[in-house]
């Protein structure tokens, strides 16, 4: 199967799994776990088992000037937009949360054209507006005119984790130009558990261990094995291949996706709005990836 259309299922899958983030991660919070017991554990398991993977698939190098780059991307990618996203969900609502998650492949394109001069073209930016249209329609259409009535402090933590994380989009794509995958996330989160660590290993002191039984076991997994270490290595696959701004744009496949799953698994009803919704975001995904030798942003 081409590279590229490999790039692409990973990318669906990554959406997939963050889709489901929505529903689980806040099911957790505030009981019967705080969110920066969950980013501890998370970090701290996904350390120790990309480690395991990657002495096994493979072994290589890691010059010290892309460690410098790889422990700034974990700063961004992993420590704020984990901490962040964790604390502002807690403080907010999951659809406040989806909204702001609206800006991110538009920031993404402008950090890749800025940082590292990826070719944007007018309908590539067209296809994100469409797809951001999309996204905001579809979130809507489940509302009954109320939405942003989240927490503020909750929306400005979202809003940070949302920059963090489409600036490390960009800044990790020339470092997986020249390494394996699973050698990229092996450092990525042992920096980040070095700088994830100070602000959340006190939080384990007050950790009832009986709680992980249940639903709150299989959420836990889910989080740590899906969320954290499978939608990472997806999306870090997923920018090998593919530019910094399409990649930023699977972004919105996320509340589509957790609005398909209300509506197979949790009696959600199917609107006209849901509809032009997805015709929308996947438009904008055909835009996204459309090729133009004309007119150029940069």
């Amino acid at each position: 199967m081409n590279k590229i259309i490999k790039a692409h299922i990973a990318l669906s899958i990554s959406g997939l799994i963050f889709g489901l983030n929505y529903w689980i991660a806040k099911g957790l919070m505030p009981e019967p776990l705080d969110p920066r017991q969950i980013v501890f554990i998370r970090v701290l398991i996904a350390a120790i088992l990309f480690w395991i993977i990657a002495w096994f698939i493979k072994r290589e190098p890691v010059k010290i000037k892309d460690l410098g780059l790889i422990a700034l991307s974990s700063l961004l990618g992993v420590s704020i937009n984990q901490l962040f996203f964790f604390e502002g969900l807690n403080l907010t609502t999951p659809v406040d949360a989806a909204i702001i998650h609206t800006t991110s492949p538009i920031l993404v394109l402008l950090f890749a054209t800025w940082i590292i001069k990826e070719k944007i073209t007018w309908i590539n930016v067209l296809g994100i507006i469409i797809g951001a249209s999309g996204t905001v329609l579809l979130i809507l259409s489940g509302l009954n005119g109320n939405f942003l009535e989240g927490n503020i402090r909750g929306n400005l933590f979202i809003l940070v984790n949302n920059t963090a994380y489409a600036l490390y989009l960009v800044l990790i794509k020339p470092v997986m130009q020249r390494y394996h995958p699973t050698t990229v996330m092996k450092w990525l989160f042992v920096f980040g558990l070095v700088s994830t660590a100070p602000f959340t290993l006190h939080s384990m002191k007050g950790l009832d261990y009986h709680v992980f039984s249940g639903h709150v076991l299989f959420a836990m997994i889910f989080v740590v094995l899906g969320t954290t270490m499978l939608a990472y290595l997806l999306t870090i696959y997923g920018l090998k291949f593919l530019k910094a701004s399409v990649t930023g744009y699977y972004i919105y496949l996320q509340p589509l996706i957790a609005t398909i799953i209300g509506l197979i698994w949790f009696g959600e009803i199917f609107t006209l709005g849901k509809g032009l919704a997805a015709i929308c975001i996947f438009a904008g995904v055909y835009l996204v990836n459309l090729k133009s030798t004309t007119i150029k942003v940069n």
